[in-house]
């Protein structure tokens, strides 16, 4: 059958190769064309991705300078060029947090992670969910921040997670997560302020003292640090030892606020 077929309807030769030639021109030309649509969209989507990035920086320069509806004018926008960018999600589930919209930021931050967040979103995450008061929800989302041992402010989650523990009230575990976060910054202060937050919350107040004695001694001009040894001193009911490391702190402050402060905690004191 196939035989009877070719023998009816033969083709000489030389039109059988000019058929072969157009059909290679043709071929040719639709790859030609693929191509060219294929370059044209790629271009496209680079500059699409161009022009969210740029609206991006603009938006988060913003929000670091607090002009926040600016800052939302230009995330939007690129949010609105790419939906799925984590960091613009971020940035705009930080900035409905500033404006007080504590259930939309939740919104945005669970988008940022789908969209393939990293450690710092679970870690602003959890920073969220610390001040909505949900310790449980906290600490899941920090334990996720520290899974990456490349994330750079690892002390930032640390800390976090240890208010969240603190929070659930399981003081020695807070105690021990606020020491790994300074092993991780020593430089900064707030873990080891913590640190003494907790003995008082767990009601240790001579190791409170002791370690708020010791940061006093290393910087008698911060405020964070006499006002956490004077409410342990108050505890204590030892109003001589108050009164003295005040009279330190006053004498050694360069703040005309703090030297405020001080001379109210001050007449307060001499009050008792």
């Amino acid at each position: 059958m196939i035989s009877n077929f070719i023998g009816q309807h033969s083709i000489k030769p030389n039109a059988m190769r000019l058929r072969s030639i157009s059909l290679s021109i043709l071929m040719a030309s639709i790859f030609l064309l693929t191509g060219c649509q294929s370059n044209v969209k790629t271009a496209h989507e680079e500059k699409q991705i161009k022009r969210a990035k740029i609206h991006y920086q603009i938006g988060l320069d913003a929000l670091h300078k607090n002009q926040l509806p600016k800052a939302f004018e230009e995330l939007m926008r690129s949010e609105k060029i790419d939906p799925k960018q984590p960091d613009v999600l971020d940035a705009l589930a930080y900035a409905w947090r500033l404006r007080g919209n504590l259930k939309k930021s939740e919104l945005y931050y669970k988008r940022a992670i789908r969209a393939g967040a990293r450690s710092a979103t679970y870690n602003n995450y959890g920073s969220l969910l610390l001040e909505m008061k949900r310790f449980s929800d906290a600490k899941i989302q920090l334990k996720k921040a520290l899974e990456d041992p490349r994330y750079r402010n690892q002390f930032i989650a640390y800390i976090n997670l240890g208010d969240a523990l603190l929070g659930l009230e399981k003081f020695d575990d807070a105690i021990e997560t606020y020491r790994k976060a300074t092993v991780f910054n020593p430089k900064q202060l707030l873990s080891r302020l913590k640190e003494a937050q907790a003995y008082v919350a767990s009601d240790r107040l001579n190791y409170a003292r002791a370690l708020y004695e010791t940061m006093f001694r290393e910087d008698k001009k911060n405020r964070a640090i006499i006002a956490g040894l004077l409410e342990v001193l108050t505890l204590q009911k030892d109003h001589a030892t108050a009164l003295a490391q005040l009279k330190i702190f006053i004498a050694e402050s360069v703040s005309g606020l703090d030297r405020a402060w001080a001379a109210d905690e001050l007449a307060k004191l001499n009050r008792r």
